[in-house]
């Protein structure tokens, strides 16, 4: 009755880390400061707060995963 116990393995190849993390981190970047232009060069009233979540949250995403696998490219398994 014992079953075969399949190794976990990473939905993506290790060779793709250092790759991923850069474009990840670089379009993170892109993003946030493209907030940080439109936070410094729109008025008060014309600030869209669906715009500034949308950004907010894209730039998040792109960061974390960026940040995730730079930490997996050094060989901290997290």
């Amino acid at each position: 009755m014992a079953q075969s116990v399949k190794p976990i393995s990473s939905p993506v190849p290790d060779a793709w880390y250092p790759t991923l993390a850069v474009f990840m981190l670089a379009i993170g970047l892109v993003v946030t400061a493209s907030f940080f232009i439109y936070e410094a060069t729109s008025s008060q009233r014309n600030r869209s707060l669906a715009r500034e979540l949308t950004t907010g949250a894209v730039a998040s995403v792109f960061l974390g995963f960026g940040s995730l696998f730079l930490l997996l490219a050094s060989g901290v398994y997290v």
